[in-house]
């Protein structure tokens, strides 16, 4: 049934974007080009002025290029430091992008796309408000976003309700890094992010529903937190402080166990320990930290995408040792 929906969104897609004129299309392209350029900027800048200045150019480009009738479906696949990621029904899109301060911090930018029938504008733009809220755990607008770079969108059917769940990372400052994990709804029309979704009520010892939820861990370490598809339910590392300082988020690493949440009756239900100490083929941890030069900003990766880019590496170093 998923397949089937799924086959059917994407034929959809594909005859909308006949939508887009030939001229909309090179328009858009030549948009593209310059996006493309200052987005470069705006993650490689020596400076934080010129990174500054490059993403504000950058945002009126974007508005500009979205203004274009069906722009929807116009992929934009060029402008990679720009995260996109669509719901399985295609009825909007989140772009999210980063801009890293000089002292390492990071502010988030982005907007929401909605997928409008005459091909109109219709756009949510999200404010980064985490600097300036103490407390994560809430439920807000567009303007009180919980800023983070979006990397993957799963989406649930409740009560003839939709929820959308996203993933976010966030590179946070020198010492750690945080992945996030919470629900998009849509109220009148209009998004909340956030709500009593993160449920604790089949613990051990029993803890409050939680409106979002995040890990935070040390910056060199690698932490997965994703929806596993096989399973049906989202599996993350379970972190400890490897200095035995609990207090202190970014001495946290992953310990090779793991926890989950599971969805039911409209609530993902959390899972504290998901494989038993029997680990499934092929999705072993990774032990060893990734080297802070390795973190790409502009491509958040889990656990699982860097083993398995590691195992391909080293089955082709293989394939070039057995030729004569």
């Amino acid at each position: 049934m998923r397949y089937l929906l799924l086959l059917s969104c994407l034929l959809s897609f594909s005859a909308s974007a006949q939508r887009l004129t030939t001229d909309a299309q090179q328009r858009l392209r030549e948009e593209e080009d310059s996006l493309r350029v200052l987005s470069y900027e705006i993650i490689h800048g020596k400076e934080q002025n010129y990174r500054q200045k490059a993403n504000d150019a950058f945002i009126p480009k974007l508005v500009k290029a979205l203004k274009t009738p069906y722009s929807f479906y116009f992929p934009f696949d060029s402008v990679q430091t720009m995260a996109k990621v669509y719901p399985a029904d295609s009825t909007f899109r989140i772009f999210t992008w980063p801009l890293e301060n000089d002292n390492s911090t990071f502010r988030h930018y982005g907007v929401i796309q909605m997928n409008t029938k005459d091909g109109s504008l219709k756009l949510f733009p999200l404010f980064d408000n985490s600097d300036f809220s103490k407390n994560a755990d809430t439920v807000t607008n567009n303007k009180g976003w919980i800023g983070c770079l979006y990397y993957a969108m799963i989406q649930r059917r409740y009560f003839n309700a939709e929820y959308y769940t996203l993933f976010g990372w966030d590179a946070n400052s020198q010492t750690s890094q945080k992945k996030i994990m919470e629900m998009l709804t849509f109220k009148n029309g209009e998004p909340v992010f956030g709500g009593p979704y993160f449920s604790f009520a089949e613990d051990t010892i029993k803890k409050p529903t939680r409106n979002r939820f995040i890990i935070e861990y040390k910056r060199d370490a690698v932490a997965s937190l994703n929806f596993n598809p096989e399973m049906d339910m989202v599996v993350y590392d379970h972190l400890i402080s490897e200095t035995g300082e609990e207090h202190k988020k970014y001495t946290y690493v992953p310990d090779l166990d793991f926890e989950g949440f599971k969805w039911k009756a409209g609530k993902w239900v959390h899972i504290e320990k998901v494989f038993h100490d029997a680990l499934q083929l092929g999705k072993e941890p990774i032990v060893a930290p990734i080297d802070r030069k390795r973190i790409d900003l502009t491509r958040p990766r889990t656990a699982e995408d860097i083993l398995q880019e590691e195992a391909e590496k080293a089955a082709e170093k293989g394939k070039k040792k057995k030729k004569p």
